[in-house]
């Protein structure tokens, strides 16, 4: 009886654990396998950052709101003729970004659409499926964007087509060489009247 209760009180002690008892020779073994797991996970829990709770006042705006204090975010008729760092806009030379699933080709062209530097994943190294991938893409853009740095161009338009996994990766990168982005326009094709989708298969 008095072994029962002292292995009762142990096992409470312990804190109810999954621990297992041995009785050799009129000795107690206690051999508790959680015990560690436990002070592991509890040092763990208390190393990890604490939850996000915001920022201190900030408050949710209605978009008419945003809309009138930027509408310098917009084109307008005068935006051809707007000045950015000395250069009318409608002069940008222009990123063309053509994002694929399997690839994303960055080209640069004056304001009349003649090329000037071609740059793709392929070219850059990256072979077979990593071609396809974000870190390619940005990749590429920081090499042509460091190649149009160094010739003087600093202020690019952008135009990005497809979806891929280097459509803002690609943005980034172009950012990352030192160039300074004043539009992005997406002309991804859209169709209107698309293929007739398969029909359902017959189990």
């Amino acid at each position: 009886m008095a072994l029962r209760q002292i292995l009762y009180n142990c096992n409470r002690m312990l804190g109810g654990l999954d621990s297992t008892f041995f009785i050799q020779s009129k000795l107690i073994h206690c051999t508790c396998n959680n015990l560690r797991d436990v002070v592991d996970r509890k040092e763990m829990l208390r190393s990890l950052p604490k939850i996000d709770e915001g920022t201190s006042g900030e408050k949710a705006e209605e978009m008419d709101i945003l809309l009138k204090d930027k509408q310098s975010m917009f084109p307008t008729k005068d935006t051809p003729n707007q000045l950015f760092n000395g250069i009318r806009f409608r002069d940008l030379p222009i990123f063309n970004i053509k994002s694929s699933p399997n690839n994303t080709i960055i080209s640069l062209t004056n304001s009349k659409g003649d090329p000037q530097m071609l740059r793709s994943c392929g070219i850059e190294g990256f072979k077979n499926t990593r071609k396809g991938t974000n870190i390619a893409a940005q990749a590429t853009a920081i090499t042509i964007g460091t190649k149009a740095y160094n010739k003087g161009i600093k202020t690019v338009r952008v135009r990005v087509r497809g979806v891929g996994p280097g459509r803002m990766s690609s943005i980034k990168g172009l950012q990352m060489a030192g160039l300074q982005i004043v539009s992005i326009t997406d002309n991804t094709p859209v169709s209107w009247n698309p293929p007739r989708p398969r029909k359902q298969r017959k189990l």
